[in-house]
């Protein structure tokens, strides 16, 4: 009987692509829809933000508990990221990949941080609490200055986050 595959120390291959076997498919869903969104709102790379309104927009339970944890309707979260995050100037057709040349530094950190929780967790994918949570104590995350100017500390929100993660049983 052959040993368990050790778990991957990135979660790129070497050329850049990102490596779905480390990815649920409900991340996943939720990174498509980023690539979707971030060309919606005219960004020629995927960023933070569109990670985000991605996890706002094809909400798996744990997402869909964290949002009634905050008492927010997420499709309107989701309008007021759209709006805020949009650009007059820019491509509405960039072409985008889950590639690291397409991903901002922030959401390459990001995918990194997430995986490194789901290991932590003793996962070997990386679920939409995953990079909700990785994003909301990244440093200098935009979602959380979002929320901060709001008055809603990122500490809450994490705090909230990981309460419907555990409620959900999406370990």
């Amino acid at each position: 009987m052959a040993a368990p595959e050790p778990a991957r120390e990135d979660i790129f291959h070497p050329g850049g692509k990102i490596c779905r076997e480390c990815v649920s498919e409900s991340a996943l869903k939720v990174l498509d829809e980023a690539l979707k969104l971030a060309r919606e709102t005219r960004w020629d790379t995927v960023r933070s933000p569109h990670i985000f309104m991605g996890l706002l927009s094809v909400p798996d339970p744990a997402i869909r508990m964290w949002g009634e944890r905050i008492s927010d309707d997420l499709q309107h979260l989701l309008d007021q990221f759209q709006e805020l995050f949009h650009q007059e100037e820019g491509q509405s057709d960039a072409m985008l990949r889950l590639n690291r040349e397409f991903l901002s530094n922030n959401v390459i950190r990001l995918l990194r941080d997430a995986y490194g929780r789901a290991l932590d967790h003793q996962r070997r994918v990386v679920t939409p609490m995953d990079l909700l949570i990785s994003m909301l104590t990244a440093t200098d995350s935009i979602v959380a200055e979002c929320f901060e100017r709001i008055g809603v500390t990122a500490a809450k929100l994490t705090e909230l986050a990981v309460l419907a993660e555990q409620q959900s049983g999406a370990k």
